[in-house]
């Protein structure tokens, strides 16, 4: 897996495992701002590509902080889910680690609590997309 990127085991299929996870996204309160369905413009070139989509989604409140501290970060938010199926039929989530986006971008210690809380909304909404139910 790639530097900074965490990656959890889906119980579910690409499209459960991104439509729990966008309701979920919702029903937090937080502007879900695309869901980009990377195999579907593969098959629109006469491509083929295993089940991957990104959903793309947050607030200002939470992203913000951030970006005040170093605008370049911006370009890393709003928070995104890649959601996608290997050669095995496993379904998995990725993101990008808050707290590795904050050592990227150098962002100061003031910043930690807002890290902190981004860690851990999207630690919850992957698990909860991914879990049993």
């Amino acid at each position: 897996m790639a530097e900074g990127l965490t990656t959890i085991e889906s119980h579910f299929g690409p499209k459960e495992t991104l439509d729990r996870l966008e309701t979920d996204v919702k029903a937090k309160g937080l502007t879900v701002f695309a869901r980009i369905d990377h195999a579907a413009g593969a098959t629109a070139v006469g491509l083929n590509l295993l089940p991957t989509a990104v959903l793309i989604f947050g607030n200002a409140r939470g992203g913000t902080p951030l970006m005040q501290s170093n605008q370049l970060i911006g370009i890393e938010l709003p928070l995104k889910v890649l959601v996608w199926q290997d050669t095995s039929g496993k379904t998995w989530l990725s993101y990008v680690d808050p707290p590795n986006l904050a050592k990227r971008y150098g962002l100061p210690a003031e910043t930690a609590a807002a890290v902190s809380n981004l860690a851990s909304a999207l630690r919850a909404l992957t698990a909860k997309a991914a879990g049993p139910e």
